[in-house]
């Protein structure tokens, strides 16, 4: 799959879009937020030469096929504020898992909410697949929120699954079924 395979999806006030180079400095405000990073697997970007591998590795995975990564971009102005990731497709049994990021600006106005409906109802509708996963640290209580008004359960609590910069993070699992998923 190549960018141009990936498909825009669009929701009210944002949509879900291939990254392309013009999205660097973008991607680089968003990623190197140590707020925007604190629950993420990774620390915080360092520089714009880590922003120019990050982009690189997106465009390859999605080449590759081996995960859909899409731009959140506003409609209003065509403006990168975020990311979200269908990933460890396994199309054998019909699961993902999904991640998301979104910068700091931008919270509390609900474009992830918009974001992630409409990523659901492309990897149900149009994946068709079975089940979502989602891993967040515990801590992440927005993120919490979002992934249970969305009708994800916790599943699990994983003691000392990451490592990020020296600091060791526990995760919770959570999963959607696609009979259990509600349109919105």
């Amino acid at each position: 799959m190549n960018q141009d395979q990936l498909p825009t999806i669009k929701a009210k006030r944002v949509q879900l879009r291939p990254i392309t180079d013009e999205d660097l400095d973008a991607l680089y405000l968003i990623f190197s937020d140590p707020q925007v990073m604190r629950y993420w697997s990774t620390p915080p970007l360092a520089d714009m030469d880590a922003a120019r591998a990050l982009l690189n590795d997106i465009q390859d995975t999605v080449r590759q096929g081996t995960f859909l990564k899409w731009g959140i971009a506003r409609l209003s102005d065509n403006l990168l504020i975020g990311t979200t990731t269908i990933y460890n497709l396994d199309l054998s049994n019909d699961r993902a898992e999904i991640g998301y990021a979104l910068g700091r600006a931008h919270w509390g106005r609900g474009y992830m909410q918009e974001t992630l409906n409409a990523m659901l109802g492309h990897a149900f509708e149009e994946m068709n697949l079975r089940r979502l996963e989602a891993d967040v640290d515990p801590r992440n209580t927005a993120s919490i929120r979002s992934l249970e008004r969305l009708g994800f359960r916790q599943e699990g609590y994983l003691r000392e699954r990451w490592n990020v910069d020296g600091e060791i993070q526990d995760a919770l699992f959570f999963g959607l079924l696609k009979r259990e998923w509600v349109k919105p």
